[in-house]
This record gives C-alpha cells, structure tokens and sequence, in this order.
C-alpha cells in the first residue's frame, strides 16, 4: 500500500465501528469525500467492497470482519507508539553512561558526581574516558554520552551548555624560596616551569599569550596529564600555571601556594558537550542536568 496504510487503517475502523461514512468523517474530524476517497483506495487494495449499504447502515461484508481485528492490533500498537513517552527514573536505573573528560574535570569534578550518584541514582555507573581529538566523532556515534571541556572545534550536530568559567592561576611549593604569594612577569619568564601537554581545557592558548607578551617560559618538564604536577610542585622550586579549579583543590592536598599570574590570560568556557542524536534521550537530559547543578555547586 501507498504511505497512507495507516491513516487509511484508522478510517477503515471508524466505519467498521459507525457503520456510515458520514459519522466516520466526523468522529475522525475529515470531510467526507475524504473517508469516502479512503474507502475506495481500501477497496481496490483488498479487492473486495468490504462495506455494503444497507438498512442498518454499512455493514461489513465477511473480508472485512475476517480482517478487523489485524486492522485494530495494528492501529492501537501504532497509538501507542505515539502516545508512549520514554521515562527514565534514575533512583531504579542500571544504565552506565559514558563521559568524556579532561583530568582536570577528573580530578575536580568526578568526586563530586559520584557522590551525587551514591545518593541518588545508585545503580547508575559511568565509564570516564580522556578528551581526545576523537571525541566528536565518539559522541556522534554514541560511543560516549557526554564530553566536559574546552571543545571549540565541535562543529554542526553538537549541543552545548556552559558549566563554568574557567581561569588559570599559578602554584608554587609553599615554602619556595623565591616566591611568597606573588610574583612579577621577569621572576615568572625566569622561574623553571613544569607544562601540561593536555587538550580540552584551552591550556595550549598559555604559550601563545606569553609570547605576545614577550614571556618564553623555561620550560622544564612537560607532562602528559595533570595528575602529578602539584606533588612536582610542592616537592622541587618549579612553578606551573595551571586551571584555577584545579590549583584550589590541590592546595588542599599538597603543601603548595597559589598566586596570580603576572600576564593577563583569558578565561575559556569549560562545557558539557552532547550530539543531537541524544538530545532527547530522558537518560541524557537527566545526566546533563545533574553535572550542571554538580558542577555550579
């Protein structure tokens, strides 16, 4: 049959059930050379009249009740489908979603999150994975749910939604020599400096500002996450210029200092990133709403 199987489906029922034409179009709020075109085209497919005038109306000739009940299964499964709305209920949930992160996120956000989970969505469990220049394309395949980070290079078919803003700011061991809670731009050039080779938290941009300021940084030690940079840190004389969230919780597991950076960096909008496949998935609404208020706290 043409695309109209179903619409027509739906007539040939309310006439079934009316037994007239005229109170079919009306039920079904059509005109009625409308219902009337319908039963024709229903005609000409099953090759059969299926509906004969009589006295008592139109009644069904015995095609038409041999088929009645295939036809009526078939409409309400189709209203069904369309009235059914997805429901995701967290507290019941086993499903395991998968969050693509920086290890700043990691380190500062991901505690919080379990913590929000253990409490109230218990079953739920995430499988985190590192921000790479994959990442679009495992969001667009569905092989990870969510990305948080610095990700300007997402391109059409991408939602996203601020979380925070991000700044960047320098440690030091708390007992450097050289430093006691602040420093200048030609102390800061001088100072040997540990770097993070990391994507996704808009840290590659720190070079490029200092080198417009005429600051080459002495670069010591390159890391490839920032997992170990605090304890290097506290535990040598370098200094590392780091994002600001992470210096401030490090500051309270290692006995380092923070302090301004003497060059004017710009912030970066760290964001929650998901394809538009999943957005209106009820599971990945609620996921993104939950790291949103996680993440303001």
């Amino acid at each position: 049959m043409a695309r109209f199987d179903l619409e027509l489906f739906v007539i040939f029922e309310e006439i079934y059930r009316t037994k007239s034409v005229t109170r079919a179009a009306e039920n079904l709020g059509l005109a009625q050379p409308t219902v009337s075109i319908a039963l024709h085209k229903l005609r000409e497919h099953f090759g059969d009249i299926l509906f004969s005038r009589t006295a008592k109306g139109m009644e069904p000739t015995p095609h038409a009740q041999a088929i009645i009940n295939d036809i009526r299964g078939i409409t309400k499964a189709v209203d069904g489908v369309l009235q059914s709305q997805p429901v995701f209920n967290p507290l019941e949930s086993k499903r395991e979603f998968k969050i693509s992160m920086t290890d700043v996120s990691e380190i500062t956000l991901l505690p919080l999150l379990l913590n929000y989970l253990k409490v109230n969505a218990p079953g739920i469990r995430v499988d985190i994975a590192k921000i790479s220049l994959q990442t679009a394309i495992e969001l667009s395949d569905g092989d990870i749910d969510l990305a948080i980070g610095f990700l300007p290079h997402l391109e059409a078919g991408f939602y996203q939604q601020k979380l925070f803003v991000q700044n960047f700011i320098c440690m030091a061991a708390a007992d450097h020599p050289r430093i006691n809670g602040e420093i200048d731009a030609e102390q800061y050039a001088n100072e040997l400096h540990v770097m993070v080779k990391n994507s996704g938290t808009g840290f590659s941009l720190v070079d490029k500002i200092m080198m417009s300021h005429g600051i080459q940084r002495n670069i010591v030690v390159r890391l490839p996450s920032f997992l170990g940079a605090a304890r290097i840190v506290a535990q040598t004389e370098f200094i590392a210029t780091v994002p600001d969230r992470f210096g401030m919780v490090m500051a309270t597991q290692e006995r380092i200092q923070l302090f301004r950076v003497p060059v004017e960096l710009p912030s970066s909008d760290v964001k929650l990133h998901w394809h538009e496949r999943f957005h209106s998935d009820p599971g990945n609404q609620w996921l993104r709403r939950m790291i949103a208020s996680v993440a303001q706290d």
